[in-house]
């Protein structure tokens, strides 16, 4: 029997898309507005509108559905945007519609996976988003050592998965992180100086380019693609899946959290530094400044992922620099560890960073790092987190990702649960970086702040920025994709 569902302008038909399997929106709705990609207001027909709900298998979301306000939020509550559309694909029919809509129609366009942006690109005022997040999925191939990801799905999903058969890839400190943006941007993580960056486990992409065509991109076909892919962020098209490279590991691992008065700091920093190039690829070490119940201190997170003996000798190392005030580094599965961040980097706060990469650390920048934390308390944590080890096997021209060869990423993040004091928090921040920046250079995209200009992003590409403005121009000539860490197309 077939129904029919009336609804008000504005609303979506989920009665209707459930019953159906494709969402619709009435003609009767009117033009809605929208922003342009030169930043201009437009007027959408109805009909167009409405012709694009019908061709989806998941809704279509205008500001009055029931479930847009829900959608639209994206982890960092500093961006509180409202898109016209929000188009909740369930697949790459689904993404290939809203792409072709958004190119005819010239609109802002966001791609929202897991929505960990920092600088709030995964959403836009006036839009179009192309919402993934119903596309998730994680199969594991054990015999091949291969994962196959949907590109809404969360670091946790494919962490569990892998685990289960007695493997892994580095997959970023936080399990609600969406795989897709990550391993785009690049992808550290706790297995990163064994394994190497998520991008560089990625050996297959599928993606939805800018004229709304499907394109697989692997080591021997599109490998252009796949170069750009991997690190040169959303630039290119919309991920829909990706094949990881796996690796054997144990499930369980040492991990867990060194912690030492201020006092000590200095020779925690000088350990790390001194002892980095001597540690096996199997030892992941973030030294860090914290504030712990209002006192300032110095900690170590730890993850040794190798053999249990050799892993308990070189942790004694760590605790041998001085008593930690707090110790709770033992035997934990490895998933627990990737969510043991999830609470304090929970969706909706409202968060903030600074960062760059070393290529090396003195004394005196050990001490303009202690006195800058120490003159802002409470402000924000300080973290610097290896980038040595298997990050340095590959060449800085093999990937799109351009900060090979350092040290240390080192980073200023503060968060905080509402919105007062925000501007004067953001600019105790920058302030605090302003000192520190000498010491670094360049950036993690993924981390990149808002206010970072286009120049800075395609500055920070150094040697890779031609072939990636080439490879702009092939894919996307028009920089549809545009809300991202932005290159231009080659004229």
């Amino acid at each position: 029997m077939k129904r029919r569902v009336f609804l008000a302008a504005g609303a979506s038909l989920a009665a209707s898309a459930a019953l159906r399997g494709w969402s619709a929106v009435p003609e009767a709705v009117g033009a809605i507005a929208a922003r342009s990609l030169d930043n201009a207001d437009v007027d959408l027909p109805g009909k167009a509108v409405a012709d694009l709900a019908a061709s989806l298998r998941g809704e279509l979301l205008l500001p009055a559905s029931p479930g847009y306000t829900v959608r639209r939020r994206v982890w960092n509550g500093l961006f509180d945007r409202k898109p016209a559309l929000i188009a909740c694909c369930t697949g790459t029919s689904d993404v290939r519609r809203a792409v072709d809509f958004a190119r005819e129609h010239r609109l802002l366009t966001a791609v929202r996976a897991g929505g960990h942006s920092i600088s709030g690109k995964s959403t836009c005022e006036g839009g179009l988003v192309i919402d993934l997040q119903s596309m998730r999925g994680v199969r594991v191939e054990p015999e091949m050592s291969r994962a196959f990801v949907e590109a809404g799905s969360l670091l946790g999903e494919l962490d569990h998965e892998c685990a289960a058969f007695g493997l892994a890839t580095t997959a970023g400190i936080v399990a609600h992180t969406g795989a897709a943006g990550l391993t785009l941007g690049g992808g550290f993580g706790r297995l990163g100086r064994r394994f190497g960056l998520s991008c560089d486990n990625a050996i297959a992409f599928d993606v939805v380019t800018a004229d709304g065509k499907f394109v697989r991109s692997t080591e021997d076909h599109n490998t252009d693609l796949l170069w750009g892919l991997r690190g040169g962020g959303g630039n290119f098209g919309v991920v829909t899946a990706i094949e990881y490279r796996l690796h054997r590991m144990d499930p369980v691992i040492l991990g867990g959290y060194l912690m030492w008065p201020i006092d000590k700091a200095r020779d925690v920093l000088r350990f790390h530094r001194d002892s980095l190039a001597g540690w096996p690829p199997e030892l992941w070490v973030e030294a860090a400044l914290v504030w712990d119940q209002g006192a300032p201190m110095a900690a170590y997170e730890v993850c040794w992922s190798g053999e249990r003996a050799a892993g308990e000798k070189l942790i004694a190392s760590l605790r041998a620099i001085a008593k930690p005030a707090f110790d709770d580094v033992a035997a934990l599965p490895y998933v627990k560890m990737q969510s043991s961040l999830d609470e304090s980097m929970a969706n909706g706060k409202f968060y903030y960073v600074k960062n760059g990469f070393l290529n090396r650390l003195t004394d005196e920048g050990i001490d303009l790092v202690l006195d800058v934390f120490q003159r802002a308390p409470g402000e924000f944590i300080l973290f610097f987190d290896p980038t040595d080890g298997a990050y340095h096997d590959v060449a800085s021209d093999a990937t799109a990702f351009p900060n090979r060869g350092a040290l240390y990423w080192l980073g200023l993040v503060a968060n905080w649960p509402s919105p007062e004091g925000a501007e004067t928090k953001i600019a105790k921040i920058r302030a605090a970086w302003k000192e520190l920046a000498p010491l670094a250079s360049g950036f993690y995209t993924n981390l990149a702040d808002a206010d970072e200009p286009l120049a800075a992003y395609r500055e920070n590409y150094g040697a890779n920025l031609e072939r990636l403005m080439t490879l702009k121009a092939k894919y996307d000539p028009m920089n549809l994709f545009r809300l991202n860490a932005n290159v231009p197309p080659k004229a």
